[in-house]
Order: structure tokens, then sequence, then C-alpha cells
């Protein structure tokens, strides 16, 4: 079978890649490019444990083909950090002990940062709404929330 050759911007990077027509965005990052952070929970866009942006949108990687990817940009947990510091959502995911066994953890630091891009003073309402498509089954989601609306005051400067 044929392969495409892709060119993307994966995390500000220009990268290019061969896929499969029927090959998903998830499933190229993880075998194609070895960025495991993005993780599969469920393949049918249900969980969110999958999510990145594309083009500034949030989507689930699982329903998007590889193909799709051609000139996009595409922003994926590997890039959230910057170097060795964290993003300040990921540090107030582990100073607040949201996470637990890590599947969900990406995809919804990924939406939680595209909301504080787009919202940066976002009511717990709206926190609870933006992270929705995105189901954690170990911590609840009291830390979680907690965790993004603190981050929120903070890079605010609140």
């Amino acid at each position: 079978m044929a392969k495409h050759h892709v060119t993307a911007t994966i995390n500000g990077d220009e990268t290019e890649f061969l896929c499969e027509t029927e090959q998903t965005l998830l499933a190229v990052l993880r075998d194609e490019l070895q960025m495991t952070g993005t993780k599969e929970g469920c393949g049918t866009g249900d969980c969110g444990a999958c999510s990145v942006t594309l083009d500034g949108r949030l989507v689930c990687s699982c329903l998007v083909l590889g193909v799709e990817a051609e000139g996009a940009k595409i922003e994926t947990i590997e890039g959230m950090a910057e170097g060795e510091t964290l993003h300040p959502l990921q540090q107030n995911f582990i100073d607040k002990a949201a996470l637990q066994c890590g599947i969900c953890t990406p995809g919804v630091l990924i939406a939680a940062k595209a909301l504080l891009e787009k919202n940066p003073d976002p009511s717990e309402t709206e926190v609870r709404f933006w992270l929705a498509g995105n189901l954690c089954r170990c911590t609840g989601y009291d830390k979680i929330i907690r965790a993004v609306m603190d981050t929120a005051a903070e890079m605010r400067g609140s």
C-alpha cells in the first residue's frame, strides 16, 4: 500500500512523515514519530485522552487522519514544557495531585491549555464545560478543576 508524504509543524518543528491513508494522527504521533505522550483511551473520540491542537483547534487525534495534517500546526503534550521548565498547568497538576494513572492527563492538560489561551479568566462552570470531553476514571474532577482554576489565576498574576 502506498504511503503519503506529509509535512506539518509539530510543537514548533517542521516535521515530515509517511503514513497510510487510513492511519490516524494518533497512530502517526505514537507509532511513526515516537511521540507517546498522547494516549489512546477509546479510539472513538469519546474520552479525550488523545487530545491535541490542530491549527489552534482542540481535536481528538484518534478522529483525524494523518494525511489531514498536511501543512497543519499541531501541538502535543511533548511541546507543552519549555525544556526542563514545566508549563504552569503541568506544575499545578503535580502540586495539587490532579493526576493518578496518567492516561487522561496529557489530553486534559492540552485541553486546559487551549481553554486558558482562549479565556485566561474562566469561571469554574466554563472549565468544567471545556473539559467535559476528557474522561478521568481515577481522580474525579475536583483536583483537576482546582488546578486549572489556580493556574489561570497565577497566569493572570492574581
